[in-house]
């Protein structure tokens, strides 16, 4: 990830964006409670608590310990408690148990969230051109890390308050969005020889590159992602309980867990409802259906005679549209709407994360980075599988047309929708 520091206008603009990041995570939390910032629902779950604190651990271990020989960490135990996965760092706190560290306390957290940007932001600062050279990939790449972890701090909330059954609202509703989703049509792709992969301009995580040529057959893709209406329809038609349209290891996930709708809806005398970080609102039948797994993804797509596009697909059809799209922005949370607009392919950004059939696997001539930081990404390839586009809760700017989110394949709490794919005949 390199980048080049012509002058001192560069470290500027990366501190700036540094500070504008650790300010978004801040904001995101102000609603919330010390109780709240401590709820692990489930183990892939954490508490927001410990997504605030892990983010200014990965600026201590990654900057501040190796670059800055003045810095004194906040507290020798952080270490520890707050590392994920990077087992070359050293050992850390089982995952399952997070929502267990009522100590140290929010405020604590809070006190070494500044410790550590106030030390980053003097080591940019007073740092000479090795040092700002040497730290400006880290700083860049950190400022993603932390992004990733603000849908996540959003996402595992969301699942944690869901266990109340007071169904509490985080944030105040924005209000709905009026539009209409446009009817389904397909648009048909070439296919061909296309270039696959982070082009080379700007920051982008190890995982995208390296940039290669895929031979696409010619194909068709759904207009828009698939909506909460035409889910209803799977499953007023029984769906959930037709072994057919489901793979294998889908059908046993259907009968243990009791799938019957999507993560955190319920129906009720008036109809659909699902609960959200506003609280509980009607299912909007024209938005697209989110909070769905790859499984349900391709069980509708077997259904509806179609199925899903691969990563390559989707990605050479995206590159083809504007990166535009409802994001989070400026701290306000926003919720997937209905599609709108008339370009030929809609809501390829944002609002909700769309499953692909590609399994999660390294591009030919991948190399992870050396020394811990290659655990970042190519760790996990195995087991998951390939989301595109951001969501709702992907913070602006953060994606591209190349970024590969990936999740295993029974993964419901995120923001997940899809839509659809078919050959051409």
């Amino acid at each position: 990830m390199p980048l080049d520091l012509p002058d001192a206008h560069a470290a500027v603009t990366i501190r700036d964006c540094f500070i504008r990041v650790r300010g978004d995570s801040e904001t995101l939390v102000q609603p919330l409670s010390p109780e709240d910032c401590m709820i692990q629902s489930m183990e892939e779950a954490s508490p927001a608590k410990w997504n605030l604190a892990h983010t200014s651990w990965f600026f201590e271990t990654f900057i501040l310990k190796p670059h800055a020989p003045a810095y004194r960490p906040y507290h020798d135990d952080f270490s520890y408690l707050f590392n994920s996965y990077y087992n070359q760092i050293g050992d850390r706190h089982p995952r399952a148990d997070r929502g267990l560290l009522s100590r140290p306390s929010l405020e604590n957290v809070m006190a070494y969230r500044r410790h550590v940007t106030e030390a980053v932001v003097h080591l940019t600062d007073t740092g000479n051109r090795e040092i700002l050279e040497k730290i400006a990939p880290l700083l860049i790449m950190g400022c993603a890390h932390e992004q990733q972890h603000q849908e996540l701090l959003l996402t595992d909330l969301q699942h944690g308050l869901y266990q109340n059954p007071l169904l509490p609202a985080v944030y105040e509703w924005p209000g709905d969005v009026k539009d209409s989703a446009p009817a389904l049509a397909w648009r048909q792709m070439e296919g061909g020889v296309c270039d696959i992969g982070w082009n080379g301009d700007g920051f982008a995580f190890d995982n995208e590159e390296p940039r290669h040529k895929v031979y696409l057959h010619p194909f068709e893709l759904a207009n828009r992602a698939v909506t909460n209406a035409e889910f209803m329809e799977f499953m007023e038609d029984g769906g959930y309980e037709e072994p057919k349209h489901w793979l294998s290891d889908a059908w046993d996930a259907v009968n243990a867990e009791g799938w019957r709708a999507p993560q955190y809806w319920r129906k009720a005398d008036d109809g659909w409802r699902q609960y959200t970080l506003f609280g509980e609102r009607p299912v909007n039948p024209d938005a697209p259906v989110c909070h769905i797994s790859f499984y349900e993804a391709d069980a509708y797509a077997s259904w509806a005679g179609a199925r899903l596009p691969t990563e390559f697909e989707w990605e050479a059809a995206a590159s083809l549209f504007p990166l535009e799209g409802r994001f989070l922005e400026n701290g306000k949370l926003k919720s997937p709407a209905p599609a709108a607009g008339d370009a030929r392919l809609l809501q390829l950004f944002g609002d909700v994360w769309e499953w692909t059939a590609s399994p999660y696997v390294a591009y030919p001539g991948y190399a992870p980075p050396a020394g811990a930081v290659g655990e970042y990404n190519g760790k996990f390839m195995s087991g998951q599988m390939v989301l595109k586009g951001g969501s709702c809760a992907t913070p602006a700017g953060h994606v591209r047309v190349s970024y590969r989110n990936f999740f295993p394949p029974s993964a419901r709490w995120q923001f997940s929708g899809f839509r659809l794919a078919r050959d051409c005949t």
